[in-house]
């Protein structure tokens, strides 16, 4: 039986995972659930599945999180605050880690599973954009294994070849077909989008997701950071990268051979079926998903996405070609300007806006290898160039 702990369990994907880690009892239990301020899903949560360990982030949602457990029998140890996310990412009886915390706040635990040898099932690309090289290599030094779980990129994993880790091009991929839904407006006059509402930015036609992660889709970061992602986790160039907007969400990506052939994963948009994929990897079980009714479906629908439409894309584009520290500011440009948006403090096209001027602003450098201090100094650098410049457009 292998234990598991969740980090950001009362998220979108920490929910799937429990749900799938609910019909298995004989495979998995849990060993540590954490959450940031969600206090009474934690409880709900801990009441059933009974971890060891509970962590709140935030200290008062760990006070009031102690209280709702106090009448269990064996309640879980509560610890609060960021530090013990990094202990319980590399408690000695956790097999697997699901790191399903948004944004670079789950850069330090990811890692820290990494080193410890962990299955890093990996929900959070921030931590490869933010960190891909440091991550990487703690984890190859570390012999952990390191699986993702966006469905994209879990879908390319299971379309590439077992020694595609000795590069792509020696494994007969010609490129990688990374698809996009498009989100709410694929279809919009971008003349329009400068009255976007958060609600309808957050209305995401085919996934249900998260506010952050929502308006990524919308404005398709979230696809430029995956081709990021994609670049750490493959080994390859963003060259060899190419986004398709596929609006059905069936195909979740491809990957074209040198032969002529392309492999590609369908499923329907569920994010338990990745999740099950590495719970379960190398074997398949059961994630509680329906099959795919190819005859409902009837056709698939491809074409390019849009640049004038989409500037974000090109904006991480950008940052996968300089490398370094540019994937960092445009990660942390992209947090701020999101985070602003949804407070209605910047229209939604201001978002690229802030993101370019930030990047314009902070030169690339390369990145230090030797620890964390660096990229945590560029990216807090490119949250205050980001703020200044939100407070610019508010002013």
């Amino acid at each position: 039986m292998k234990g598991i702990a969740i980090l950001g369990s009362t998220g979108s994907i920490g929910v799937s995972t429990l749900d799938v880690i609910a019909r298995h009892p004989q495979r998995f239990r849990v060993v540590a659930l954490t959450a940031h301020r969600n206090a009474e899903r934690l409880a709900e949560q801990c009441r059933r599945f009974r971890p060891a360990y509970a962590v709140m982030v935030d200290g008062s949602a760990a006070a009031r999180l102690e209280v709702l457990l106090a009448d269990m029998p064996e309640p879980p140890q509560v610890l609060a605050g960021a530090d013990a996310l990094i202990d319980v990412a590399a408690l000695a009886d956790v097999d697997y880690v699901m790191a399903a915390i948004v944004g670079a706040a789950g850069l330090m635990s990811s890692l820290a599973a990494a080193r410890a040898g962990k299955r890093l099932m990996l929900a959070n690309k921030e931590a490869l954009v933010v960190a891909g090289a440091l991550l990487m290599d703690a984890a190859r030094d570390n012999h952990a294994t390191l699986l993702p779980i966006d469905s994209e990129h879990n879908a390319i994993f299971q379309c590439l070849p077992p020694a595609h880790d000795r590069g792509l091009p020696e494994a007969g991929v010609e490129r990688i077909l990374l698809t996009a839904s498009g989100g709410p407006f694929r279809d919009a006059d971008p003349e329009t989008l400068g009255a976007v509402t958060p609600e309808q930015a957050v209305a995401h036609p085919n996934w249900n997701m998260g506010r952050k992660i929502s308006v990524d889709s919308a404005t398709m970061m979230n696809k430029g950071l995956e081709i990021i992602e994609a670049c750490w986790l493959f080994g390859t160039s963003p060259e060899r990268i190419q986004v398709v907007v596929h609006s059905q969400s069936v195909i979740h990506s491809m990957v074209q051979y040198t032969d002529g052939s392309v492999l590609a994963q369908l499923g329907n948009p569920d994010m338990r079926t990745p999740i099950a994929h590495a719970l379960g990897w190398p074997e398949r079980i059961d994630a509680g998903v329906e099959p795919l009714d190819l005859f409902e479906i009837a056709r698939l629908d491809f074409e390019p996405p849009a640049p004038e439409r989409f500037p974000c894309l090109r904006l991480a584009y950008r940052a996968a070609g300089e490398g370094g520290t540019a994937p960092v500011v445009l990660n942390a440009a992209n947090e701020v300007a999101v985070a602003a948006f949804l407070d209605r403090r910047i229209g939604f096209v201001d978002i690229a806006r802030v993101v370019e001027h930030t990047m314009d602003r902070l030169p690339t450098e390369p990145v230090d290898l030797s620890g964390l201090d660096h990229v945590l100094d560029v990216d807090a650098a490119a949250r205050r160039e980001a703020e200044q410049r939100v407070a610019a457009l508010v002013a």
